[in-house]
Formats: C-alpha cells, sequence, structure tokens
C-alpha cells in the first residue's frame, strides 16, 4: 500500500511538472525567441539558433534615422496624456458612483465597458473618418481620445472600486469635527483612495502605450508610436529590429505591474462593480 501511495504520489508530481513546463515554454518561449531575433546578426531556415550574433541592428533602432527613441517619447507621452484625461473623467464619475445612490448605477458602469463590447475595428475606420472632417486625424489629441475610450474603462471601475473601499465613517467623523466637503474629500478620501487611483493609472497608461490599432487610424502618418514602429518592422520583414522594438515596450509594462502589485489590493479588488 506504501509503494502503491509512493508510485501515486510521484505520478501526481510528474504531471504538475510537466503541465508547469509546459505553461512556462507558453510564457517564456515567444520572450526567449524575441530575445534570440534581437540580438540576430544571420539566422537562416532550417537552424535552430542564430548564425551570427551581434549588436548592429542595435545600434540602427537607436540611431537618429531609426527612430525608435522619438516613437517612444511619442508613446510615453500620449500615454500620459491618456492617463490625465482618464483620472480627470474617472476620479468624480468613480466618486459618484461609489458615494451617490445614482439610479441607473449598474447601466453607468456597464456604459463604459462598451468601447470593449464593440469590434475595435469599424469603431476607429468610423472614428477616423469623423477626426478627418473636424481636423483631428493625424494629431496627438486625435489619438488620446481615442486611447481615452479605452482607458476610460479601467480608470473608472477601478476608481469606483477604490472610493468604494474607503470607510465612510472615516469620513463622518472628517465632516463632524467641521471639515467641509471639499476639505474631507481632499484630506481623507482622496489619500485613502490613492492607491486604487494610481493603480487605475498605471493600467490606462500601459493600455496607451501599448494601443496600436486606434493609433494606426487616427494618427498616421503624423503621429508614430513603438507599436507602429515594430508593425512596419514585422511587414518588412526585419525581424530584428520587430524583436528589439517589442523588448523596448516589455521594459514599461514590467516595471508598471511591478507597482500594480505593490498598490492595488484585496480590498480594492473587491469592490469593483460593487
Amino acid at each position: 500500500m506504501t509503494g502503491a501511495s509512493t508510485v501515486r504520489r510521484w505520478s501526481d508530481m510528474l504531471a504538475l511538472a510537466v503541465v508547469l513546463g509546459l505553461l512556462a515554454f507558453a510564457i517564456f518561449g515567444p520572450i526567449a525567441n524575441l530575445f534570440l531575433w534581437a540580438f540576430a546578426e544571420k539566422w537562416y531556415f532550417p537552424n535552430k539558433f542564430p548564425q551570427e550574433l551581434g549588436l548592429s541592428f542595435w545600434a540602427r533602432v537607436f540611431s537618429p534615422r531609426g527612430g525608435a527613441l522619438a516613437s517612444l517619447g511619442t508613446s510615453v507621452w500620449i500615454a500620459v496624456l491618456t492617463v490625465v484625461l482618464s483620472l480627470l473623467v474617472a476620479i468624480p464619475a468613480g466618486y459618484a458612483l461609489a458615494r451617490l445612490k445614482l439610479r441607473w448605477r449598474g447601466l453607468i458602469l456597464l456604459a463604459f465597458l462598451l468601447p470593449q463590447a464593440v469590434p475595435n475595428l469599424p469603431v476607429y475606420v468610423n472614428i477616423a473618418r469623423v477626426f478627418y472632417e473636424i481636423g483631428l486625424n493625424g494629431t496627438v489629441l486625435g489619438v488620446v481620445l481615442v486611447h481615452a475610450s479605452h482607458g476610460l474603462v479601467l480608470a473608472v471601475w477601478i476608481a469606483s472600486a477604490a472610493f468604494a473601499a474607503v470607510d465612510a465613517s472615516l469620513e463622518e467623523a472628517a465632516r463632524n469635527m467641521g471639515a467641509s466637503p471639499w476639505t474631507c474629500f481632499r484630506t481623507v478620501t482622496l489619500p485613502l483612495a490613492a492607491p486604487g487611483l494610481i493603480a487605475s493609472a498605471i493600467f490606462v497608461f500601459l493600455e496607451s502605450v501599448d494601443e496600436f490599432t486606434g493609433t494606426y487610424f487616427v494618427g498616421v502618418p503624423d503621429v508614430t508610436t513603438l507599436p507602429l514602429l515594430m508593425f512596419n518592422a514585422s511587414m518588412g520583414g526585419n525581424y530584428q529590429i520587430a524583436s528589439i522594438t517589442a523588448l523596448l515596450l516589455l521594459v514599461p509594462s514590467i516595471a508598471f505591474m511591478l507597482v500594480v502589485e505593490r498598490f492595488l489590493k484585496a480590498n480594492v479588488l473587491a469592490g469593483v462593480g460593487r
């Protein structure tokens, strides 16, 4: 009986190891392939690994003609503006949804999900046509507005949960001590909800940095972001430059996700949609 239990235990451990190995391969395999292409000088089929490694393509990407740094700066600038615009809407909207007894609260929250429910491509095509008529096509402002239409989904829902997680008795105590509604909001509610708001800002930032389709239809040819640069390199068959650009996009994503893990607590997540 003991021998059978040992065999069963080892078989379970082996099955778990196989599953974890396949999961690790699915996650880290594409990233490892990116690293290989990023440093490959020559890599021809049917070779499993590059025939020659080097940094010449890195020099091309970071040269003034490569445009990577300029595109990265444009991507970050657009993402920052998108975060500011989204928070300007999400903070009052999230507070109202969390604190006020709105009759159609559920429908309002669902309304912010509509941009995610509708296929992006036809929406962006029609937005591009409208923006062209009013002079926003090919402008940073037009791209920011498109990015914010998706960023508001994350910003409003997380902001609403963050404000809902704040103990209302603390606000009542501040009001009883003579604080005005604005002072109570500024000194009590907003600081307590700040971790959730920071997390929502980070998610909006990442959404904007990685956004391609909306930028392509609204920003091209005057606004070039890093995802557009990666797309152009991929379509041109230059996988080295495309891989280097993809690795550059990974840097802010990984850094900000570490920050999200610190600020986005379980009590905030529990309040989403509440």
